[in-house]
C-alpha cells in the first residue's frame, strides 16, 4: 500500500469536489477534519467520510472535529444535543468533586456516541490549557478551570470517556495555550512568564496526562524556552519541553496552519514544522491552493512518527459495551437542558 503523507486536511463542503478526490489520492493525507460548512444531515457526513477514506485506500483513515462542547461544537441539533462547555463541567466540580468528574466522562462518552455512528474517530479534546485573568477569551469558557488540579481531573476523565467510546482523543494546545493575550487566529502571542511558573501551571496537566496518544499543538511564543518561534515551530519547544520536561511521546499534530498565527506561506510552514519534529501537519479550511502548498513540503509518514500514528489508531478499534440511553439519563442529573 501507498505510504500517506504526514498531514490532516479539510475540504471545502458538504461532499467531495472532482479535484479534492484526484488532490487526495495522489497526496494520501494520514487523516482528515471536518468543520461546521462539512455538517448537514447525517447521512451526508456518514457519505463524506467514506469518500474521504476511499480517496486514500485506508478504511481507518482517522477522521478528527472539534466537538467539544459549548461554542466549540461541530455537531448540533438534531445530530447532537447542544452540550455544556468544559468551565460548565469546571464549576459542578468546584461544587461537588465526584460529580464534576462523573459528568465528565459521561459527556465524552456521549460524544462518542454521537461521532461513532457518524464514523468520525477522533475528537480534538480534551482541552487542558489553564488560562489566568487577562487573557484571551479564545480559550476562556472552554478551559475546566483556572487551576492545574481541575483541568488534569477533568481532562483526564473526558479522554477516557471518548476512548471507552472508542474515540481517539487530542489533547490540546501543548504545551499550554492559556496565557496566550491574542487570539491565534489572527496573530501570534508571546508569553514572557519564566520557566518555573510554566512548569507549576501551564505545562502540569499536559505532564500529568502524557501518556495520552495525542496532542495538539499551540501557536504560541514561549520566551523563556525560544523567543524567536511559537511552539509548532519550534525544535526547542518540542524537542526539551514536549518530548523531554512533560515527556510526552505520543502522535504531535500541529494547530491549524491556516491561523494567523503562523509567518510565511503555505509550503514555508508546512516545512517548519516537521522540520521541528511535529508529526502532522494539519490544515483545515479546505482551500484547496493552500492544501497543495501544504502537500508540496510535506513528506511521507515514517520512523517514529509512523509508529506513533499506528499506536493512536489502536485506541480506535476498542470501545466498551455501554447502553446509550442510560448515560443521557444520568448526564441529565447533572446538566437538565440537554437530557
Amino acid at each position: 500500500m501507498t505510504e500517506s503523507k504526514s498531514m490532516i486536511l479539510g475540504c471545502a463542503g458538504k461532499s467531495l469536489a472532482p479535484d479534492e478526490i484526484r488532490f487526495y489520492r495522489d497526496e494520501r493525507p494520514w487523516g482528515f477534519i471536518l468543520f461546521a460548512r462539512n455538517i448537514g444531515e447525517a447521512e451526508q457526513i456518514r457519505d463524506l467520510v467514506s469518500s474521504m477514506r476511499g480517496c486514500v485506500g485506508r478504511p481507518d483513515a482517522p477522521v478528527f472535529i472539534d466537538q467539544e462542547g459549548g461554542r466549540v461544537q461541530r455537531l448540533r441539533p438534531p445530530l447532537a444535543p447542544n452540550y455544556p462547555a468544559g468551565g460548565a463541567l469546571g464549576a459542578l466540580w468546584r461544587d461537588d468533586r465526584e460529580a464534576g468528574h462523573r459528568a465528565a466522562w459521561l459527556l465524552a462518552r456521549l460524544h462518542a456516541f454521537d461521532l461513532s455512528r457518524l464514523g468520525i474517530t477522533a475528537d480534538c479534546l480534551p482541552v487542558l490549557d489553564v488560562p489566568v485573568e487577562g487573557a484571551s477569551d479564545v480559550i476562556g469558557a472552554r478551559a475546566y478551570g483556572k487551576e492545574p488540579n481541575a483541568v488534569i481531573e477533568l481532562g483526564r476523565a473526558s479522554a477516557e470517556g471518548l476512548m471507552s467510546g472508542g474515540v481517539l482523543p487530542v489533547m490540546k494546545h501543548i504545551p499550554g495555550h492559556g496565557r496566550a493575550f491574542a487570539d491565534t487566529h489572527f496573530a501570534l502571542p508571546t508569553v514572557d512568564t519564566p520557566l518555573a511558573e510554566l512548569r507549576r501551571h501551564d505545562f502540569a496537566p499536559f505532564k500529568a496526562l502524557n501518556h495520552l496518544p495525542m496532542a495538539m499543538t499551540a501557536h504560541v511564543v514561549y520566551s523563556a524556552v525560544d523567543p524567536d518561534n511559537p511552539a509548532t515551530t519550534s525544535a526547542k519547544v518540542v524537542n526539551e519541553v514536549i518530548r523531554g520536561e512533560i515527556g510526552f511521546d505520543g502522535l504531535l499534530m500541529s494547530d491549524d496552519t491556516s491561523m494567523k498565527a503562523l509567518s510565511g506561506d503555505f509550503p514555508t510552514k508546512a516545512a517548519a514544522i516537521l522540520a521541528a519534529g511535529v508529526d502532522l501537519v494539519l490544515h483545515c479550511n479546505g482551500v484547496f491552493e493552500e492544501m497543495s502548498g501544504i502537500a508540496s513540503r510535506t513528506t511521507a509518514l515514517e520512523g517514529k512518527s509512523l509508529a506513533r500514528a499506528e499506536r493512536a489508531l489502536t485506541y480506535i478499534k476498542s470501545r466498551d459495551v455501554a447502553d446509550e440511553s442510560a448515560i443521557r439519563a444520568e448526564f441529565a442529573t447533572y446538566f437538565e437542558a440537554v437530557a
